[in-house]
């Protein structure tokens, strides 16, 4: 009893230092509860390598008892719009492909992603939004695309 006590607070732990920072910018309710309704969040992610480069995430957020408590599990619907905000430029070489967000979707189980790609013939970073489970993933995902300016090159490793 002990041991399935410590293995649930490790998991929890290790749950909450893999989540991204987000800064949640809007939400509407979608599906009124007494006990917490359903959203649609916005969020928005500073890329940690490119700075000048922020990322929308709009997604399902479950209210009632359990969306409170942080035991819910999300839909697996979600979209992203990632801009220029600012000048761009890199904190180092870029993988070609790199997971640089993720976040969880229920307690255990359901992970959201932002992937970027980088796209060094058109000279673009590529976001791909998508999210999976331990078991099995889904196919349901969303793109979109921020051109760096010509004369900057983005440095690959």
């Amino acid at each position: 009893m002990k041991s399935s006590r410590r293995l649930a607070a490790l998991l929890a732990c290790a749950s909450l230092g893999a989540s991204a920072h987000a800064e949640q910018i809007g939400s509407v309710n979608t599906n009124f509860r007494v006990t917490g309704s359903d959203k649609v969040v916005v969020e928005a992610y500073d890329d940690p390598q490119v700075q000048g480069v922020t990322c929308y995430v709009s997604r399902a957020r479950t209210g009632g008892v359990k969306g409170t408590l942080g035991i819910a599990e999300d839909p697996t619907e979600a979209s992203i719009a990632c801009r220029q905000v600012g000048p761009i430029s890199f904190s180092g070489p870029l993988r070609q492909q790199a997971d640089v967000f993720n976040e969880r979707m229920s307690f255990l189980f359901k992970t959201l992603h932002v992937v970027r790609v980088v796209d060094a013939k058109r000279n673009a970073l590529v976001y791909l939004t998508y999210s999976d489970r331990v078991v099995s993933g889904s196919a349901k995902n969303s793109v979109t695309a921020v051109p760096v300016p010509s004369g900057t090159t983005i440095p690959l490793r």
